[in-house]
């Protein structure tokens, strides 16, 4: 197990400088920031299934987002398309994978932005296995809007985003304990 921050040959049409940043806190100023914990469940084998979810994509299709993948599980320097929405109005949000983890006690990755993003920045999603067998997903990100509609959404778009990661850790703990 370990983990690997080797940029992936897209990783210079990254459309933000601090690529690996949500590894860390403080995240960089000059974006929003958004650090939401959930705990999930309790035990090794709440962990591990927590892991797969987040690593193979399961968890972010459960939450209701299609995700159009180059690879099964999260890679870093491979790119993956969010989808928010339905039909016509769906949203495309096209990422690269940036770094990922797989430590005997924690599991997770990054996806960074890419051209055509409607937002500038990054965001991880993490299990992690606590010492009292606690098992915590974070979800960590920076950003800033980069499209119209995204500065219109104004005070709207931390909210969505806070919603969204809070939904990620709900939906996780279903997968984890189902």
């Amino acid at each position: 197990m370990g983990s690997s921050d080797a940029p992936g040959p897209a990783a210079s049409r990254l459309t933000y400088p601090e690529v690996g940043a949500t590894r860390r806190w403080p995240l960089p100023s000059g974006y929003r920031h958004l650090r939401v914990r959930t705990r999930v469940g309790q035990g090794r084998a709440t962990f591990e299934a927590a892991g797969r979810a987040v690593m193979d994509w399961r968890m972010h299709r459960a939450v209701g987002v299609s995700i159009r993948a180059a690879d099964p599980v999260a890679t870093p320097g491979r790119p993956v398309v969010v989808g928010l929405g339905i039909g016509r109005l769906r949203l495309r949000a096209p990422c690269e994978v940036v770094w990922t983890v797989a430590e005997e006690s924690r599991t997770g990755f990054a996806y960074g932005t890419l051209p055509g993003h409607p937002e500038r920045g990054e965001e991880s999603f993490v299990v992690e296995l606590g010492p009292d067998g606690s098992v915590v997903l974070t979800v960590t990100a920076f950003s800033r809007s980069e499209s119209w509609f995204g500065r219109a959404g104004g005070p709207l778009v931390p909210l969505f985003q806070r919603a969204y990661a809070r939904r990620c850790g709900s939906v996780l703990r279903r997968w984890a304990v189902g």
